[in-house]
């Protein structure tokens, strides 16, 4: 395991840290919306 492994992860727990915290201020409304922003930060990143 390489430092771009340990990088990925931590950027993949990051992403779904953040749309957790978006999903429990909304209430899980846009929960679609969300895993899509979810997905898109992860496409980026991994670039």
């Amino acid at each position: 395991m390489g430092i771009e492994d340990s990088i990925e992860k931590a950027s993949d727990a990051g992403i779904e840290k953040a749309g957790d915290a978006a999903e429990a201020k909304t209430g899980g409304k846009g929960e679609q919306q969300i895993e899509s922003a979810e997905k898109a930060a992860d496409a980026k990143i991994g670039e």
